[in-house]
């Protein structure tokens, strides 16, 4: 008896097909980089991803358009594809997911660092790692190990995706699944984004048939609505109210002082407090409000005539930083022990601004009201400011401005003409030079430690340029890599790095890359004092523990950076005195380049001292 069910011929490749219809339905739902390191059960995204990164004359039909970026390392590969995502957020067509793909085992691992700071700080990225099918987890076989959930609470999304065999539903639930996972990535229904994981089994082969791709579909997308970040409701409507009320309240607690005199009825002194990624709202509200901008490099919004640079070494005044009452807080910050023990004084008024994600920046938990967007009254400027509050911080700021060029040997330009050759380079000198060198359009990329430090005390913009940094966890993972994603995404913008020479060692294989992968234009400057002097700073710079900080704490390498470059077929310059330095940075020229400036390490945290003791000694002449 003959059977009434039609047998469909078995596809010969189940992981080849699966991949294609990954990769389709990723470039549909807007993915247009993806970064790849080698491996072999990764081999059918590799083939797909290899398909859709040919020109469009030689592309195979059903292969969609992809630029494909290929590092030997999977850290590497991971802050690259950060760098990307970053860099996406800033160009013309706006923030959209960047993948990366590995194989199996220790390759997943790696890319634990670069998924830590895109949690953190809410990046999107689609980790597609390969694995080994169900059958062959926890028997031994290589390169196997538990896979999912290895990210922990680090992912917005998760999924342990089976082995394909060719069932007729396979791609219409792959689909779905890509639009659930790009969804998760953007916070398209969160406002949280952030890296997705998803792990893809694959079995043999893993490398195609002869044979078409799929005829792209629809079949299983989903066109999932953003919910928006920061929608007004009646929460926010309320707060702003509030904020208002308690000013008559807050206007009593006598700050003291010649700049809390004159204060208007309901005038509550108050500075706006911009971190990492506060955007340029923040400098809106102070400008609108006559607030002072106390802006972290990164911010987005360090610029106009209410930035005060050297606001840091300002807050232990007690006419200034003593008399704060108030404090709104948009975007995260990090850098500054002085700014989170002003957000956690008993008397300050702490209003947090957080349009994304569920959490809050609030490190001091201090804080009165948290917002998801900024009340209309104080994009009008109807909050009151008391009578001469913002002049005092802008006399005082000019007067530590002027403090700190004179110890540093001038403003910038001039001093570096008229520098006698030999004259050694200063950690803020330089982060000077190159503040002073970038402009409007320009990019920086910025490491941790002492050089964002450094700039946040320097930097003074009237239009910023694009200040970059993985403040996330304020890492150095991955720094090199990260400014390499972010020249990948920006080709237009002249993009340069900053970073320590510890920063720079701990990813100097971000200097990779093969002939075959696109040019990238962009300058590295170390800052190489030979180790980490950011802890000459802190506590285990205290001069009674000298005795085991230089090995343990300052880890001097004696690297020979030039060599290191030398073997990467990077272009190096060593910059070793004040006279060379501007003439190194001035003229990046087309691809890769490191500047290497010396720096000395030995007078570190008496330099910090002095500045302290200069800029207080200027500020009480100015203010009297």
């Amino acid at each position: 008896m003959m059977s009434d069910v039609t047998t469909q011929p078995r596809d010969p490749s189940p992981a080849t097909t699966a991949a294609r219809v990954l990769v389709q339905a990723l470039a549909t739902l807007g993915v247009r980089d993806v970064v790849l390191a080698p491996g072999s059960r990764s081999a059918p995204l590799a083939y797909a991803l290899a398909d859709a990164a040919l020109p469009d004359d030689e592309r195979p039909a059903g292969a969609p358009a992809i630029r494909l970026h290929v590092r030997v390392d999977e850290r590497s590969a991971g802050f690259l594809a950060l760098g990307l995502a970053r860099a996406a957020a800033h160009d013309e067509d706006g923030a959209r997911p960047v993948a990366v793909v590995t194989t199996s085992g220790t390759a997943v691992a790696n890319l634990h660092p670069a998924v830590l700071e895109a949690h953190h700080a809410g990046v999107p990225l689609l980790l597609l790692t390969a694995d080994r099918p169900h059958e062959l987890r926890g028997t031994g076989a290589n390169q196997t190990t538990v896979q999912p959930g290895i990210f922990g609470p680090a992912v917005r999304l998760a999924a342990d995706v089976p082995a394909p065999v060719g069932l007729p539903d396979e791609a219409r639930d792959l689909r779905h699944l890509a639009s659930r996972a790009v969804a998760a990535a953007t916070g398209a229904r969160t406002g949280d984004p952030g890296p997705v994981h998803l792990d893809l089994a694959y079995r043999e082969p893993l490398v195609p048939s002869p044979g078409p791709w799929p005829e792209p579909s629809a079949v299983g997308l989903g066109n999932v609505q953003s919910r928006g970040a920061g929608a007004p409701g009646a929460v926010t409507a309320a707060l702003s109210a509030v904020v208002d009320a308690r000013a008559g309240s807050a206007s009593t607690a006598g700050a003291g002082g010649a700049a809390a005199s004159g204060r208007r009825r309901g005038a509550v002194p108050t500075v706006v407090v911009a971190g990492d990624g506060a955007g340029p709202v923040a400098r809106r509200v102070a400008e609108a409000c006559g607030w002072p901008l106390l802006a972290e490099p990164s911010s987005g919004a360090r610029g106009g005539p209410n930035a005060i640079a050297a606001y840091r070494l300002l807050l232990a005044d007690p006419r200034l930083g003593g008399a704060v009452r108030r404090v709104v807080v948009l975007g995260r910050p990090t850098l500054s022990r002085p700014v989170q023990r002003l957000l956690g004084r008993a008397d300050v008024e702490v209003v947090v601004v957080a349009p994304q994600g569920g959490a809050w920046p609030d490190a001091a938990r201090n804080a009165s009201d948290v917002l998801t967007e900024v009340p209309a009254r104080m994009l009008r400027g109807r909050l009151h400011t008391p009578t001469g509050w913002l002049e005092a911080w802008q006399t005082a700021g000019k007067a530590a401005d002027a403090a700190v060029d004179a110890l540093l040997g001038g403003p910038g330009e001039r001093d570096a003409r008229r520098s006698r050759s030999g004259t050694r380079v200063t950690g803020p000198a330089l982060a000077r030079a190159v503040a002073g060198v970038l402009q409007p359009h320009d990019v920086l990329v910025v490491g941790s430690s002492n050089p964002v430090r450094d700039l946040d005390l320097v930097a003074r913009w009237d239009t910023a340029p694009l200040v970059l940094a993985n403040r996330g966890l304020a890492g150095i993972d991955g720094t090199l890599s990260t400014a390499a994603g972010v020249a990948l995404g920006l080709p237009r913008r002249r993009v340069r790095a900053l970073v320590g020479d510890l920063t720079f060692l701990h990813d100097v294989g971000g200097l990779l890359r093969g002939p075959l992968e696109p040019v990238v234009d962009l300058q590295v400057v170390v800052a190489n004092d030979d180790g980490g002097s950011i802890f000459a700073t802190l506590e285990p710079g205290e001069p009674e523990r000298s005795a085991v900080f230089e090995r343990v704490f300052a880890t001097p390498h004696g690297v020979d950076v030039a060599a290191l470059c030398a073997g990467y077929g990077v272009r190096h310059t060593r910059v070793v005195d004040a006279e060379g330095l501007l003439p190194a940075l001035a003229a990046p020229g087309p691809g890769l380049s490191v500047v290497e400036v010396r720096v000395d390490r030995t007078g570190r945290r008496a330099l910090g001292e002095r500045v302290a003791a200069d800029v207080a000694r200027a500020v009480e002449g100015a203010l009297g």
